[in-house]
């Protein structure tokens, strides 16, 4: 079982600072973070990370992809190198960057990786960033509170869950911490914690539903 907080590497790690993510990022640069499972990437993901590239004015959005979520089962997640090649093949501008740098690490947890990527780049500005979804069962992860602590958060709006997602136990307990919308250039200057629900266009499509998609396509052809 790993702690929140605490960062296993992989043999040969070394110390903290020794960390090869794989991208290289500047001083000064103001940086989404974007994790997932991507089980599998659609258009509603890239929609999510071109609204928060574009509504907070970052110079890069890392997508994250998760060897294994915890909160889901792993008989329905695809490989890895699977689920990577799906978000390349929708995260190809020169402003998207996806990683493995979970699996490098050894990380299980969004804490374990935040606080691990804000020491290896500690003049960076990162934000996390995430769709209402994920905001409604955000009190779910481990270290949820301290997420929000270390670093501000923007949350874009999906179908069906925005409204629900404004009035989870995340937003109740940091409602306090919300800056409008109007500010959200702002956002990755602002010290956590903070966060801001950006509204916009929504796109419909859910790794959920693709998935069921496919095995129904499966069971059409057995």
């Amino acid at each position: 079982m790993w702690v929140a907080g605490q960062v296993r590497r992989r043999s040969g790690g070394g110390r903290p600072g020794a960390l090869r993510p794989g991208f290289s990022l500047s001083r000064g640069m103001k940086v989404g973070l974007y994790g997932g499972s991507f089980n599998p990437a659609h258009e509603g993901h890239a929609h999510v990370a071109e609204t928060a590239r574009q509504r907070l004015g970052l110079d890069r959005v890392i997508w994250l992809v998760a060897p294994q979520n915890p909160l889901k089962s792993s008989a329905e997640t695809q490989s890895l190198d699977v689920r990577l090649a799906g978000v390349r093949a929708l995260a190809r501008d020169r402003g998207m960057i996806v990683s493995d740098v979970e699996a490098r690490l050894g990380t299980r947890y969004t804490l374990d990786t935040v606080l691990a990527l804000k020491a290896r780049f500690p003049g960076v500005r990162f934000v996390w960033i995430m769709g209402a979804d994920s905001l409604a069962g955000f009190h779910r992860w481990r270290g949820w509170t301290q997420i929000m602590r270390a670093l501000p958060v923007a949350v874009v709006s999906r179908p069906w869950i925005s409204l629900k997602s404004r009035s989870s136990p995340a937003a109740r307990r940091f409602a306090a911490a919300r800056i409008p919308f109007t500010r959200a250039k702002g956002l990755a200057d602002h010290p956590a914690p903070a966060w801001v629900f950006l509204y916009g266009p929504l796109n419909f499509q859910s790794s959920t539903a693709l998935r069921e998609r496919m095995r129904a396509g499966r069971l059409r052809r057995g």
